[in-house]
């Protein structure tokens, strides 16, 4: 249900739950899940030297444990692999296949980048400063890897 008054906050926020979960919830897709897609979309983008699964894991504010799992999986599908040039150093440099290249092209999220798309600069403008502080308010909800969730004494 859409909120009556979309200018109040309360309303902003219900429509803002309502995008996030219908935003993961088309993540599940092509036999993958939600996090996979995203890891997939980051690896089909990332430069050479932030592919890797503790660089995902950093871009996604994620500890590496789950992140490795789904670099496990979609490595099982064959949608990732391990770079044929690893630079020197412990973290494995990946790399997506043909086959993610190919899911990619039927990416869940184009519809809501062609409705994005269709935004004035002006509009994708602010549309971008509000989710950067909407992520940035939430970040601080939750404790963090050796930081204490707000309100709370570390």
């Amino acid at each position: 249900m859409i909120p009556d008054d979309p200018a109040s906050v309360s309303a902003l926020i219900e429509l803002l739950e309502l995008a996030g979960r219908s935003l993961h919830s088309i993540g599940y897709a092509d036999g993958l899940y939600p996090a996979q897609w995203t890891a997939l979309r980051y690896f089909s983008k990332a430069s050479d030297g932030a592919r890797t699964a503790s660089a995902l894991a950093r871009f996604q504010g994620f500890a590496n444990g789950p992140v490795s799992r789904t670099v496990r999986t979609l490595i099982s599908k064959g949608l990732l692999r391990k770079a044929d040039n690893q630079p020197a150093g412990r973290a494995e440099h990946l790399e997506i296949t043909d086959n993610a290249r190919t899911i990619l092209e039927h990416d869940p999220t184009a519809a809501i980048a062609e409705a994005i798309s269709n935004f004035s600069a002006d509009e994708r403008a602010a549309l971008e400063h509000a989710l950067k502080e909407v992520i940035k308010a939430a970040s601080g909800v939750w404790p963090r890897e050796g930081k204490p969730a707000a309100g709370q004494k570390g």
